[in-house]
């Protein structure tokens, strides 16, 4: 039975149990048969709650949409009552820390039938393109072991595509969902700023570049998941703007005639294209035509602006040593001198920054936003596409080699941090494979608010290209 579901997406494994073939606690059995056995291969379940799923899948679930169906949670801004979180470091996993209450986003998944298993994987505060957090070691890719999952949300991607659940929880603060759905051959959708919400612990996160979202096989999947965890909690500083009707409605809908631009190389001077992922878009392009949209070579200026890194750097160092201070407060003790050397660097770095620096970012941001968005508004597209990343997944251990570890990930990053600068919706889809049978993924970026475009779009290129009989040789 465990193989018979390994490929079987969330909505197909929900009808089982609603249609009487299987229980809720035989879906989860299975999971748990499927971890157990594939999971040493990769080393992607940072945390284990077997005994309370196979509780939870017994009693009385509530009657949702997912009604016993399996997930996995990231290991970090994911809180679940009585459950562990380690946010990738050691000191927090020594001390077994667990969450005393739900996030809002993960009460909703239980209320929609989830049962959570346990925490995947992820680097040390999220902080990373490749999920190698010292703490668990690296996790490994279902394709080829001896690569990167990507990160932040890499033991997400790898549990999915390894086909031990169906879904797993991811988050996106620069790439962190499509980049390892790029590199696990999934589909991975970054929602609109505040599209879900970061109570009761947080507004926003990391100044409102990350996002919480799902990675998943199917586009069904990822609409449905998001329209279970969207939604505005008492106190959100500000609201998505509101979509006109369930984003499940939006699968297999009509996505007319869309006028998409394409970028196949990287905007910022210094960086070539890597021949795979301008393949890839260039593929993707030529279907996009043949399926009517009005396809041209065009791309928003402000995308190749390379004051992006110091702004973006800004952020996420000044986020980490809040996040590090935080986790001080909580823990009644300093723990920078428990963390990885890569993350204290980078906290060190953020507490050098002043008020008065990082309001000027918060101008910069600003002006940046504006400029991408007339593109969109003025310029008139609907859909950019361009690679998620600007190579295939890279082996273990090339970005985090202590000299050229920076100059690696600028080189790999030069699509996805802009989206998360704007806030606008992205989603990678796995529409290519190398010649060596690595999956790389594509990217279509949408105007703000428009995860409904990108869903339709998305579902019609799966239709027209399948990939759900492509699975790794794991």
């Amino acid at each position: 039975m465990t193989d018979a579901l390994r490929w079987t997406d969330a909505h197909g494994q929900a009808q089982l149990v609603a249609d009487g073939e299987l229980t809720p606690l035989e879906l989860v059995d299975a999971a748990i048969e499927r971890i157990e056995r594939l999971d040493p291969q990769v080393n992607a379940v940072v945390s284990e709650r077997f005994e309370q799923a196979r509780a939870e899948a017994s009693a009385d679930l509530p009657d949702g949409p997912f009604r016993g169906v399996p997930l996995l949670l990231k290991d970090i801004a994911a809180h679940s009552t009585g459950d562990p979180l380690y946010a990738g470091t050691s000191f927090l996993r020594e001390r077994d820390w667990r969450s005393d209450h739900d996030s809002a986003f993960v009460a909703r998944l239980k209320r929609a039938g989830f049962v959570i298993l346990g925490k995947t994987t992820t680097p040390e505060l999220a902080g990373a393109i490749t999920t190698e957090p010292l703490a668990t070691g690296p996790t490994r890719n279902p394709w080829d072991t001896a690569r990167s999952t990507g990160g932040s949300s890499g033991g997400a991607a790898a549990v999915v595509a390894a086909g031990m659940v169906p879904v797993a929880h991811g988050s996106d603060g620069g790439g962190s969902i499509r980049i390892p759905a790029s590199e696990c051959g999934l589909v991975g959708l970054k929602p609109t700023r505040a599209r879900v919400s970061m109570a009761p612990d947080a507004g926003e996160g990391w100044m409102g570049l990350s996002a919480h979202g799902v990675l998943s096989r199917t586009v069904r999947d990822t609409a449905a998941l998001l329209d279970v965890m969207s939604g505005a909690e008492p106190g959100d500083p500000y609201p998505a703007p509101p979509l006109a009707r369930p984003l499940a409605a939006e699968v297999g809908a009509d996505p007319g005639r869309l006028r998409i631009g394409v970028l196949d190389h990287p905007a910022m001077a210094g960086a070539s294209a890597d021949p795979d992922a301008a393949a890839a878009v260039n593929a993707t392009a030529k279907l996009l035509a043949e399926l009517g949209h009005h396809v041209e070579v065009s791309h928003p200026a402000a995308m190749g602006d390379t004051d992006l890194w110091a702004h973006y750097g800004a952020v996420v160092s000044s986020s980490m040593a809040a996040e590090a201070d935080r986790w001080a407060e909580v823990l009644g003790t300093s723990v920078d001198t428990l963390l990885e050397p890569v993350t204290a660097g980078s906290v060190t770095g953020g507490r050098a920054i002043t008020a008065a620096q990082l309001l000027a970012t918060t101008r910069w941001i600003n002006r940046y936003q504006r400029r991408m968005a007339t593109w969109w508004a003025e310029d008139g597209f609907d859909v950019l596409l361009s690679p998620v990343l600007n190579g295939v997944p890279p082996e273990i251990g090339w970005l985090t080699h202590p000299e050229q570890r920076l100059e690696r990930t600028v080189q790999l990053l030069q699509y996805t941090p802009q989206l998360n600068i704007t806030g606008q919706p992205a989603i990678s889809l796995p529409l290519h494979w190398t010649a060596g049978g690595l999956p790389v993924g594509v990217q279509l970026a949408g105007a703000y608010g428009r995860e409904d475009v990108l869903v339709r779009l998305a579902a019609q290129l799966e239709q027209a290209q399948p990939w759900a009989d492509r699975h790794p040789p794991l």
